[in-house]
């Protein structure tokens, strides 16, 4: 009979053409999960959200007790409670629940309760059911997100400070207390004016109230040295940088920063250094232009004498001495060109030089006749050769010293010296190749050492600068030069030039 009387109210509830404020158009009507049950618990009616939640169709839900969408091990305590209700509407449960889906699963669910009573006296509960699996994604997403902002905030090296639109202090990290050398919890609730000297401290309190009062932005957003206030009283500069941030209707803001400390002693040092090095490039200077003067002086006179006892008394010369006063003139020379050398060394990069624009098929060209090549040794040019933004005498020493040294050390009969250039991207790659006698690989780094030379200075005349120079001059411009070559096979220098050498700047580029 029960069971009967269950069947007569779902088809009541179910055919009945119910009016617009009725149980069934609500049922039907709402995007809620929700179900109906009798005194008995038994359900009696139900919608399509709650089907789609709980996985049910509705005809297998209808008839059968409330226990059903209750997970198994607990369905006989919540039978008792369920008897034991006083009928009030209220949460079922302490407001978390779980319901058991019809394949198994349990999924988090809130459910409130709504006892009522028909007009014929029919006692029956209404429960709306809400998912709440959004809600705990969202919650534990929040965890997360605090999670990983709490381990940013205390492990940054830089110190965070946040502070109120009154500006006290509400939180900061680790860094920042290291910094200032105050435990967060003495500085709570304290004016962020305790870690300013007085100065910086009114400048401070200044641009908070003027920001408040205006919106203009004159501090925030922005990295800007200012002086720090430690907990021992000393001064230290640091670098700040301030952002806002609202917590609902709160404004709060965040303070960045940074001990500069030891950087502002190393830019220190490094000033204190560089004007030495000034005053020593200086004094280096005038020693080389001193050295220069007084050591041509002497040696002029020498070679004036050397070349007078040669033409006037040549002729009364044995054979022995001849060959001395060759040696000798030979090695006044040689001082000479010695001493220029050292002296054009000690320029490269110590003076500001003036890039032009400079046509390398013509310099290389001058360079090239200015060396009057021997007719034994062809200079071949590759025609195309780039035009660089370089200092004109400097770029043509490297092509001059180069080919030079090529010609010098010439050991064929037929001499092949040629000059060609590739586009290396953002440089240029030049290379000098010829057909001599080559280099053994151990000597590579060696021969672009100052006054270092591989054959006898009596048997080829060279100071030993020339490559060093050329060195100095391609390094200082941005590139780099080095040297491949097989002994008897010739060998290959190989340099880079920046298309827009490190001195240039914009307007000279531009040019």
């Amino acid at each position: 009979m029960m069971l009967l009387a269950h069947i007569d109210i779902i088809s009541i509830l179910k055919t009945d053409t119910v009016s617009e404020g009725s149980l069934g158009w609500l049922l039907r009507a709402s995007r809620d999960p929700m179900l109906v049950s009798d005194a008995s618990g038994v359900i009696v009616l139900a919608n399509e959200p709650l089907c789609a939640l709980l996985g049910w169709p509705v005809e297998e839900l209808l008839g059968e007790p409330v226990e059903l969408l209750v997970p198994p091990a607990a369905r006989g305590r919540h039978a008792a409670l369920r008897h034991a209700s006083t009928g009030a509407a209220r949460a079922m449960g302490a407001g978390r629940f779980d319901a058991f889906t019809m394949s198994g699963a349990n999924i988090p669910v809130e459910i409130s309760l709504s006892p009522f009573q028909t007009e014929d006296g029919m006692r029956l509960t209404l429960a709306t059911v809400y998912d709440l699996r959004p809600r705990l994604r969202a919650e534990q997403e929040l965890r997360d997100s605090e999670e990983r902002m709490r381990a940013v905030f205390e492990t940054a090296v830089d110190g965070i400070i946040t502070i109120d639109e009154a500006g006290r202090i509400e939180r900061l990290n680790r860094a920042a207390e290291r910094i200032f050398g105050y435990a967060e919890h003495e500085l709570a609730g304290r004016n962020i004016a305790t870690l300013m000297p007085p100065l910086d401290r009114e400048r401070h309190d200044g641009y908070l109230r003027h920001y408040l009062a205006t919106g203009e932005r004159r501090i925030l957003g922005r990295g800007r040295e200012v002086q720090g206030l430690r907990k021992d009283g000393r001064r230290f500069p640091m670098e700040l940088a301030v952002a806002e941030m609202r917590i609902g209707e709160r404004r709060m803001f965040t303070g960045q920063v940074r001990d500069i400390s030891a950087r502002k002693a190393a830019e220190l040092e490094n000033a204190r250094l560089l004007d030495g090095l000034r005053v020593a490039n200086e004094e280096l200077e005038n020693f080389a232009y001193v050295v220069s003067h007084d050591l041509k002086a002497p040696l002029r006179a020498i070679g004036s004498l050397a070349d007078w006892l040669s033409t006037d008394y040549g002729d009364r010369f044995d054979d022995e001495g001849r060959e001395h006063m060759r040696l000798l003139i030979g090695r006044v020379h040689r001082m000479g060109a010695l001493i220029d050398g050292i002296l054009a060394y000690s320029r490269v990069g110590r003076r500001a030089s003036t890039l032009q624009v400079v046509d390398l098929n013509e310099a290389v060209a001058e360079a090239v006749d200015l060396l009057g090549p021997p007719p034994a040794v062809r200079v071949e040019v590759q025609a195309g050769l780039p035009i660089v933004l370089a200092e004109p005498t400097r770029i043509r020493q490297v092509f001059a010293n180069l080919v030079s040294n090529a010609i010098k050390y010439m050991d064929k009969a037929e001499g092949q010296v040629t000059v060609a250039c590739t586009d290396a991207g953002a440089a240029w790659r030049f290379s000098v190749a010829d057909n001599g006698p080559g280099i053994e690989a151990r000597h590579f780094e060696r021969i672009f050492q100052l006054f270092q030379t591989l054959a006898p200075r009596d048997r080829v005349e060279s100071t030993g600068v020339g490559l060093a120079l050329v060195k100095k001059i391609v390094e200082i411009a941005g590139g780099r030069i080095w040297v491949e070559s097989t002994p008897g096979h010739g060998s290959t220098f190989f340099f880079t030039y920046p298309k827009l050498p490190q001195a240039a700047n914009t307007h000279e580029t531009d040019e």
